[in-house]
């Protein structure tokens, strides 16, 4: 029987994915990870799969992957690893012999798993009371900061991909504003990515933190984001502390204003590998309080917005093979 490949690749992790149809939503067969850092093109990390035992010999039909980076037709490049990763589909279906294969963004990937996601595959921040057949909106923060939308049109959602996390900071208070100075400063200009991402803890910790930090002595560390959150969570570091304070209230402030522009009466969905880690953190009000905090008559709509985070963390992979499957 022909296989669907699916694929979620992002700046840390790539996870893959042979999935077989089924009525409802594609069942996996095989998934597993890699570090995305450790090989040199997707077709390698693809090889490596392929020598996997479960998956050798697998008839793979068609395929879909989801790639953190903008996607211009049949390529895309990967914004957060270096030196970059220049994904091309057409490369990618030669080399492995497989009839059609989708690049797809990966935010675009986890919104078309949305409208299949159970009731253990998510946990409300706001119950809500979302529009039938109203627009949807995702964001994501991980390594970067992805957003999508998924648009209500003749009776279904229709995910539509955006590269939202390089839009500009919005500064809300003026502890929030120095932060922005900080950022122009060092960077020369603050995208939101700069703020609610794994690499935005850092820069948050670094505005927190007047002297030396219990919890990384290495900001600039790949370990650091999750160190950060872990003294933050087990309150051992007042600066780490505040420094997810802080990346909270972003984050909730930016899903309102992806609400907002999306007009998501629907729902608002919250993926990415952040938020299942900092999930108290999430649920104590703070996210929704900088949520629904906008000028009236909009505060009392967004009040009104289911707001869930998704703990699955093969969302992404399963929306690729969702795709895929629909080609």
């Amino acid at each position: 029987m022909a296989l669907i490949l699916a694929g979620d690749v992002g700046a840390t992790t790539t996870r893959l994915g042979l999935f077989d149809r089924a009525p409802d939503r594609p069942r996996p067969v095989a998934i597993r990870t890699f570090p995305t850092r450790s090989y040199r093109d997707l077709g390698s990390v693809v090889s490596a799969f392929a020598r996997d035992p479960v998956v050798t010999g697998a008839e793979v039909e068609c395929a879909c992957f989801g790639v953190a980076g903008p996607v211009t037709g049949s390529r895309a490049e990967l914004t957060n690893v270096s030196p970059p990763w220049t994904v091309d589909a057409r490369t990618i279906a030669q080399s492995f012999d497989i009839r059609s294969v989708r690049l797809v963004n990966d935010l675009e990937a986890l919104a078309y798993a949305v409208p299949v996601l159970r009731a253990e595959e998510v946990v409300v921040l706001q119950e809500g009371d979302g529009t039938r057949g109203g627009h949807v909106a995702l964001l994501a923060a991980g390594t970067g900061l992805g957003e999508a939308a998924l648009y209500a049109i003749d009776g279904r959602l229709v995910p539509m991909a955006s590269e939202g996390g390089h839009a500009d900071f919005a500064a809300r208070t003026e502890r929030e504003i120095d932060l922005l100075r900080d950022l122009i400063q060092r960077f020369g200009h603050a995208p939101v990515e700069q703020v609610v991402s794994g690499l935005g803890l850092v820069n948050l910790h670094r505005v927190t933190h007047a002297g030396p930090c219990v919890a990384t002595e290495d900001v600039d560390g790949p370990d650091a984001p999750a160190a950060i959150t872990h003294a933050a969570l087990e309150r051992r570091c007042r600066g780490c502390v505040d420094a997810l304070g802080m990346f909270v209230d972003a984050y909730g402030a930016e899903a309102g204003n992806l609400a907002l522009r999306a007009m998501a009466t629907g729902g608002v969905f919250v993926g990415g590998g952040i938020a299942p880690k900092i999930l108290p953190a999430l649920l104590d009000g703070r996210f929704i309080r900088a949520f629904v905090d906008k000028a009236p008559p909009f505060g009392g709509m967004l009040a009104k917005i289911p707001v869930k985070v998704i703990v699955n963390e093969h969302a992404a992979l399963l929306g690729a093979a969702i795709h895929a499957a629909s080609i």
